[in-house]
């Protein structure tokens, strides 16, 4: 049977869109079905603050009616005129384990970024490197965690088959939530001595304040690494509102110095735990779960995610050295009161050596490995 691809921009396309992943998955236990609300905001440009810098097209496989693979073609203007490039990406990349289709969504998507003016296709990313990246290369712990890629092995062959070649690896660190290395805790106690030096949680009751500092930090601290582009100030307040909802305080660090941002710690529970069994569906009872689940404390999380922890360019080398450590153990005492019982940090670069060296100094162990894949158009 022939593949027919077609772009789409319907209210109904769009919901088959989001939800033709639940083919794939359908016999996966691992798989947490994503919420179909929160996808379909994520595509729609007048709700997600992404399209305000970039330009997109969204594209269904189908057979005989029936979506059998999705994908979107996108140009981030903002990526390109930080990193003076012709780059172009694809995203949202669901397939069945098919060559044929999975060959005629990337050609499609190609195509579309080459009358664009694009020079290389990178991907999957859905829609940059602040949400999900890649594809699950290598998984030796656990459950999928919050924002981060859960797919079929078959995918990197799909993708190579292709022509598709290692961008890059982004390495995923599992922590168990047991007792902290003695060499961390010296380092920290140091750090604490530091004069001026003051770290608190972040105030949910000023979370455009402090969602700033983030973002201050943030476009500092990562400004030289692979893929990063500036956090915009819409970007900013659309994560402060989707974060406040499930942000637990204690899971939270901004670090100053004299008054001046130093350097930030975010981690974020686990939201997958509470969502697996809503099946994408807010109504009529998810809503309701999520409430009493999330927002009243019935549930009492297993896996946090260290989302961010950076440090100041001006604040590293010297006796302030240790506070990313600082930051860790931060993390790391807040999620034992908590009760949990392990956590995934990540992501990170794969050839960012100083940052993996401190996290297995920190007792990290590697977990996962997300692949990005590019290709000359």
């Amino acid at each position: 049977m022939s593949v027919k691809i077609r772009q789409i921009d319907s209210k109904a396309d769009r919901k088959k869109f989001v939800t033709m992943p639940w083919l794939v998955y359908r016999d996966d236990p691992r798989w947490v079905p994503p919420l179909i609300m929160d996808r379909l905001d994520a595509i729609d440009p007048k709700k997600n603050p992404f399209f305000e810098h970039a330009e997109a097209a969204l594209f269904l496989a189908e057979r005989d009616g029936v979506a059998v693979g999705r994908i979107s073609a996108h140009i981030n203007h903002l990526h390109n005129e930080y990193h003076n490039d012709k780059t172009g990406f694809f995203g949202w990349f669901e397939s069945i384990d098919d060559p044929k289709v999975a060959g005629a969504l990337l050609e499609t998507a190609e195509g579309w970024l080459r009358e664009r003016g694009r020079d290389q296709a990178l991907g999957p990313e859905c829609w940059s490197v602040y949400e999900e990246l890649g594809v699950l290369a290598e998984d030796r712990e656990g459950p999928p965690m919050i924002m981060c890629c859960y797919t079929p092995p078959y995918y990197l062959e799909l993708l190579e088959g292709a022509g598709y070649e290692k961008a890059k690896d982004l390495y995923g660190w599992h922590y168990e939530a047991g007792k902290i290395p003695e060499a961390p805790l010296q380092v920290a106690d140091a750090v604490d001595q530091y004069p001026g030096l003051k770290i608190r949680c972040a105030d949910p009751k000023n979370m455009g304040r402090d969602i700033r500092i983030v973002r201050d930090v943030y476009n500092a601290a990562w400004s030289k690494n692979w893929g990063f582009v500036p956090w915009t100030e819409s970007e900013v307040e659309h994560a402060a509102k989707m974060i406040k909802m499930i942000m637990i305080k204690e899971l939270t660090a901004i670090a100053e110095v004299d008054g001046k941002p130093a350097g930030i710690m975010l981690a974020l529970p686990n939201i997958n735990e509470v969502i697996k069994d809503l099946n994408g569906k807010l109504f009529p009872t998810g809503m309701l779960k999520l409430v009493y689940r999330v927002m009243l404390g019935r549930h009492k999380f297993q896996g946090v995610r260290l989302f961010m922890l950076g440090v100041k360019p001006e604040f590293r080398g010297s006796a302030l050295g240790g506070l990313s450590v600082r930051l860790y153990i931060q993390a790391h005492r807040a999620a034992l009161k908590l009760g949990v019982k392990a956590g995934e940090l990540g992501w990170t670069l794969e050839d960012n050596h100083k940052i993996n060296t401190g996290i297995q100094f920190m007792g990290g162990r590697l977990g996962k490995i997300y692949r990005i894949y590019g290709k000359d158009l």
